[in-house]
């Protein structure tokens, strides 16, 4: 009989599961949609304010990210950042021993010498993510989920890894409101792994909320 029960329990829990993720998709497209709309004036902001700064290069920066399941796909971002900056970001780190042992805690510089003027701004003001509305129309991301990791991170993800990868990569999520570029490396994962395990509907009503403060007063980016 409890086995049974039990059996009943988590055929209860798969269907809530699939209620969420079908409402979320609806939400998802609706704001990707919204979202696009916006992006078209920003990009012919953003590439006048390159041009005037001598950089002719590409405003958008593509990369390899770890989606759902490990799947990988490639993300879509503003470049704040100056041409050939992996490159540049592994001849920095074998030259400065200080920059290094910063990285390998927080996987990010907070005062990154690669990052451009108009870069800059563009993270302050959290507006170098807003191109992932196109990922989140293709379904690659969620408007709300965890960071979308580079592949080489995979190894020092340990294992918050399989509980990470089990939902969508967000636009926004629960370390993005939760200290953001303040936060170690090991406690975003932290943040990110109780996240994959107790997403809701509220959760997720919860960080839509806070993001807007987030973004406002400017917290924990750089």
């Amino acid at each position: 009989m409890k086995e049974t029960t039990l059996y009943l329990e988590n055929q209860e829990i798969n269907i809530e599961q699939k209620i969420y993720f079908k409402f979320k998709r609806i939400f998802d497209i609706v704001i990707g949609i919204i979202g696009l709309i916006f992006l078209v004036p920003l990009a012919m902001f953003i590439k006048i304010n390159y041009l005037l700064a001598g950089d002719k290069e590409s405003i958008i920066y593509k990369q390899e990210r770890i989606g759902q399941n490990g799947k990988t796909f490639t993300i879509f971002k503003f470049r704040t950042m100056i041409p050939n900056a992996e490159k540049e970001l592994v001849k920095i780190l074998k030259k400065n021993k200080k920059l290094a042992k910063e990285y390998e805690i927080n996987h990010k510089l907070e005062n990154d010498p690669r990052i451009t003027k108009v870069g800059k701004f563009l993270r302050k003001c959290s507006l170098d993510e807003t191109p992932q509305f196109i990922n989140i129309l293709n379904g690659n991301m969620s408007l709300i989920g965890n960071r979308p990791y580079l592949p080489r991170e995979k190894d020092d993800m340990g294992m918050y890894y399989n509980q990470i990868v089990k939902t969508k990569p967000g636009l926004t999520g629960y370390w993005q409101v939760s200290g953001r570029s303040s936060t170690t490396f090991e406690k975003r994962l932290e943040l990110e792994s109780y996240y994959s395990n107790n997403f809701s509907f509220l959760l997720d009503f919860k960080i839509f909320l806070k993001t807007f403060s987030t973004v406002l007063f400017k917290k924990g980016a750089k």
